[in-house]
C-alpha cells in the first residue's frame, strides 16, 4: 500500500503518479485526488495498481450510473464527470499532435457532444453457459478480464435494448445448444432492432418456437449466423427487412445488415458527418475521394453537394451495399471501387486521377501508406481525416504536414463512446500551393 497524489490520466482512462519515481498507472484515480492504492502487477518501466480508498476527491468525481461499473470492462470513465471526459479526451488529441505529430493545430474546433446514457446502437456481447450463475452469461467482459460480466441491464445502450439482458440469460439455458451460442451481435435501427445469434450448431423445432416467444415479446428481428459475419441471415420473421439510419440534413438514407460497420453513436455520427461536410466544402466543380468509404457514410453526402465523388473500401460487400445506397438515393454523381488502401503506393495513387479534396475515414490502423502516396505536384487541396486513434493520426499528420507540405488547420474530438476512453477526433489539412479553396 502506497499513499499517492495523481497527477493526470492517461489514454485508457488511469490516473499517472509516481512511486519511489516510478510511473505507476493508477485504475480508478483522477487528477487532483490524493488515494492510496494497490500495486498489482510490476513492469520494467511503470507498474499498474488499484485506487484501494480515495482519501482526497476531485471536484470532477461523479457517481457511476451503472450498478456494474467496476466489474465491467465496457466503460472506464463513469467515476469522471462528462465535461471533463471530453476535455480529457482533447488533450489526449493535442498531446499526441506535438509529441507524435510535432504539429499544433492553428484551431481546436469544439468538442461535439451527444446524450451520455443510452446512446450506443451497437454491441457484441459474450454469452456462456454457466449453471452457477443461474444458467447463462450474457455481456461483456469483466475488467482485465477474459471472464463475461454479471451483467442484468447496460445503462450505456438503446434504452429499449438495455434491459434485455436477463432475458436473454434465461433464454439461453432453455436451448438444446445452449453451449453452441458464444455471441449475441446487437444492431440497432430507426425502424427495428437486431439480435444476431453466432450458433456453432442449429436449433431444433422447439427452439425456433421458443425464439419466435421472445422476439415477439421484446420487439427484435432475430438473425443467426453459422460461420464468418457474411454468412448472417434472417431467422425471424424470415423476410427480415434491413435495418436502417438516416442523416435528414443531406435527406440520406443508409440501408445496412446487422454485422457491416456502422458508427455505435448516431447521434454523434450526425453531427460528425455535419461538421466533415462543413470542413470539406465540396463544390459542384470538385472531384472528390472518400478513402475506407464503408458504405457510403461520408460519400453520399458530399456526392449531395453535386462534385463528383469516388468511394474506396477494402471490402467488396461494404462497396456493394453502397452502391446500393447511392442509387436508392437517387445518387448517380458517385462511384466505388475495392482496394486494400493499407497497399496504397505513388503509382496507385496516380491511377485514379487527380482529385482536389478528400476525406479519410481509416481504421485504427492510420492511413500510414496512402498520406506517403499522396503526390507533390497538385496534390488535393483540402483534406479532412476522421480518426478513432489519436496515435495513427499523429503519425499520419507528422507525414502530411513535415514531408508533403500540408497545414494542420484544424482539430478536434468528438465524445462517440461517452464513459470510455475511446477517442474519435477530425483533422483538417490545407496545401498552400493550392491556395484558398
Amino acid at each position: 500500500m502506497a499513499v499517492v497524489h495523481i497527477d493526470a490520466l492517461d489514454h485508457e482512462g488511469h490516473g499517472i503518479c509516481r512511486v519511489d519515481g516510478k510511473v505507476t498507472f493508477v485504475d480508478g484515480g483522477l487528477p487532483g485526488e490524493t488515494a492510496e492504492i494497490s500495486v498489482f502487477r510490476k513492469h520494467p518501466k511503470y507498474d499498474s495498481a488499484n485506487a484501494t480508498k480515495i482519501l482526497k476527491s476531485s471536484s470532477q468525481r461523479a457517481t457511476p450510473k451503472c450498478a456494474h461499473y467496476g466489474r465491467c470492462g465496457g466503460c472506464v470513465l463513469q467515476h469522471l464527470e462528462v465535461s471533463a471526459q471530453v476535455a480529457a479526451k482533447q488533450r489526449i488529441l493535442e498531446e499526441n499532435l506535438q509529441r507524435i505529430g510535432k504539429t499544433k493545430p492553428e484551431i481546436i474546433m469544439p468538442a461535439l457532444y451527444g446524450p451520455a446514457w443510452g446512446y450506443r446502437h451497437r454491441a457484441r456481447f459474450s454469452v456462456k453457459r454457466v449453471d452457477k450463475k443461474g444458467g447463462a452469461l450474457v455481456g461483456f467482459h469483466e475488467k482485465k478480464s477474459w471472464f463475461i460480466a454479471d451483467m442484468q441491464k447496460c445503462e450505456v445502450l438503446a434504452p429499449h435494448v438495455a434491459s434485455l439482458f436477463m432475458p436473454m440469460r434465461q433464454l439461453i439455458p432453455t436451448l438444446s445448444n445452449s453451449d453452441r451460442i458464444p455471441q449475441i451481435e446487437l444492431a440497432v435501427g430507426e425502424t427495428s432492432t437486431v439480435l444476431v445469434f453466432r450458433l456453432l450448431s442449429p436449433w431444433n423445432e422447439e427452439d425456433t418456437a421458443k425464439i419466435r416467444a421472445f422476439a415477439d415479446r421484446h420487439g427484435v428481428e432475430i438473425w443467426v449466423q453459422p460461420k464468418g459475419p457474411d454468412t448472417a441471415v434472417p431467422f425471424y420473421p424470415e423476410t427480415g427487412a434491413l435495418l436502417q439510419y438516416s442523416l435528414p440534413e443531406f435527406g440520406i438514407v443508409h440501408p445496412f445488415r446487422p454485422t457491416e460497420f456502422t458508427q455505435v453513436n448516431p447521434h454523434i455520427n450526425r453531427a460528425l458527418v455535419h461538421r466533415a461536410i462543413g470542413m470539406l466544402n465540396p463544390q459542384p466543380h470538385d472531384r472528390i475521394a472518400d478513402f475506407f468509404c464503408g458504405l457510403g457514410n461520408f460519400t453520399l453526402p458530399i456526392a449531395r453537394s453535386g462534385a463528383k465523388v469516388v468511394g474506396i473500401e477494402g471490402s467488396q460487400a461494404l462497396v456493394n451495399r453502397a452502391r446500393e445506397n447511392a442509387q436508392l438515393n437517387g445518387l448517380s454523381n458517385v462511384e466505388y471501387a475495392v482496394d486494400n488502401l493499407f497497399e496504397m503506393a505513388p503509382e496507385k495513387y496516380a491511377a485514379l486521377g487527380h482529385f482536389d479534396k478528400l476525406l479519410i475515414d481509416p481504421p485504427r490502423d492510420g492511413a500510414m501508406e496512402l498520406v506517403k502516396s499522396l503526390p507533390d505536384e497538385k496534390p488535393p487541396g483540402r483534406i479532412v481525416y476522421i480518426s478513432c486513434n489519436p496515435a495513427t493520426l499523429a503519425r499520419d499528420v507528422e507525414v502530411l504536414c513535415h514531408v508533403k507540405g500540408y497545414e494542420l488547420k484544424a482539430a478536434g474530438i468528438a465524445n462517440m463512446f461517452p464513459h470510455t476512453a475511446h477517442v474519435e477526433s477530425m483533422a483538417v489539412f490545407e496545401h498552400p500551393s493550392q491556395g484558398i479553396i
